[in-house]
């Protein structure tokens, strides 16, 4: 018998690629959605993909924290920042497992959520029960727990990247800067003049450098892998495709490494580790190789002459950085395969 899960928001692309996702799972049901601004509508009435599909007909309600709770096994979050917090604490004491797809739960330090967010913390007492849900690294503890923090997308690629680097000390932690490329649907559907088709097709744009919320996130989970406070440098940039992340980061060798030393490395540390694939020799990572997939595509460049590692990350934002991720955490909790109903072919062309 599937396992009931339960949606709360469905009008953003996250929510969207969750539906597409569950819609095909082979042990999770969705079995309740709730949206506020569309109670009382069907699913496939707000997502016309849905049609001839069993969710398809699911009658959208208003979130109530105790009906979810009691009729799902496990309830995504799909709101934005802020709203999440609220829900996210209500379903937790109701007694649900939650995965939480917003940031509301990811920072460790209240003070440092309410300076990049500008939103003070209600339920505060919560986030040292929240678990950072990256499954190559936190699998145990996301298993154990009824809260998870969903990472964003900009930190799940470059986080996967750097990891080898730091498990194995090949580089200067005071000198790591992540130039990172979103496709527009990371920024969401809401209609904001600078997203539209008009404005972002045929460019190519830098926005919010050294200001995008991303960075404490990416800057707490690389302290926790290097043991000791580390500042990075990150700039995102906006491509003008759908879908998809390519991060390039640039740090300092602390010593002359052979690049064949440095693949090795990086292989063994990702060998059981099916979603990342560590390129030959070589290769360089594209989006379009992982587009729709839970794949991570990472390819080190050792340059000796600077100095320098360059690493080099593609995942999908949707998928691997957004909704696919918050399936694998919830197969984790619910005792599942975290690969259950996630192993798909990359969406070409």
């Amino acid at each position: 018998m599937a396992l009931r899960a339960g949606l709360v928001g469905v009008t953003g692309y996250t929510g969207m690629e969750l539906v597409r996702i569950l819609a095909g799972h082979p042990s999770l049901r969705l079995s309740a959605a709730a949206s506020r601004g569309n109670a009382g509508s069907r699913l496939e009435e707000v997502y016309p993909f849905l049609r001839g599909l069993p969710c398809g007909g699911i009658v959208l309600t208003a979130p109530d924290a105790s009906s979810l709770a009691a009729e799902c096994d496990v309830i995504f979050l799909a709101v934005p920042h802020g709203v999440a917090m609220e829900t996210g604490a209500a379903l937790y004491d109701a007694g649900a497992r939650v995965v939480d797809l917003s940031a509301d739960f990811r920072l460790r330090d209240a003070s440092v959520f309410t300076a990049w967010y500008k939103t003070v913390h209600s339920r505060p007492d919560l986030l040292a029960s929240a678990v950072y849900g990256l499954p190559e690294l936190n699998a145990p503890a996301i298993r154990e727990s009824r809260l998870v923090a969903n990472p964003g997308c900009y930190p799940t690629a470059s986080i996967l990247a750097l990891y080898p680097a730091l498990r194995h000390d090949l580089i200067r932690a005071d000198d790591i800067v992540i130039d990172a490329k979103s496709g527009a649907s990371g920024a969401g559907r809401a209609l904001e003049p600078n997203m539209l088709f008009c404005e972002v097709q045929d460019s190519f744009r830098p926005y919010k450098l050294g200001q995008h919320r991303h960075t404490p996130e990416i800057e707490q989970e690389l302290s926790l892998l290097a043991g000791k406070a580390l500042t990075v440098s990150f700039n995102p940039h906006l491509l003008p495709v759908n879908r998809g992340i390519l991060a390039t980061i640039y740090t300092r060798l602390k010593k002359s490494v052979p690049q064949e030393e440095i693949q090795a490395l990086f292989e063994q540390t990702w060998a059981g580790s099916p979603w990342v694939r560590v390129l030959p020799p070589g290769r360089l990572p594209e989006t379009r190789n992982v587009r729709g997939t839970m794949f991570c595509d990472v390819a080190v460049v050792a340059d000796t002459r600077a100095d320098r590692l360059i690493i080099v990350s593609a995942i999908d934002n949707l998928c691997r950085g957004a909704s696919g991720q918050a399936v694998a955490n919830a197969n984790l909790m619910c005792g599942l395969p975290p690969a259950d109903g996630l192993s798909f072919a990359p969406l070409l062309p």
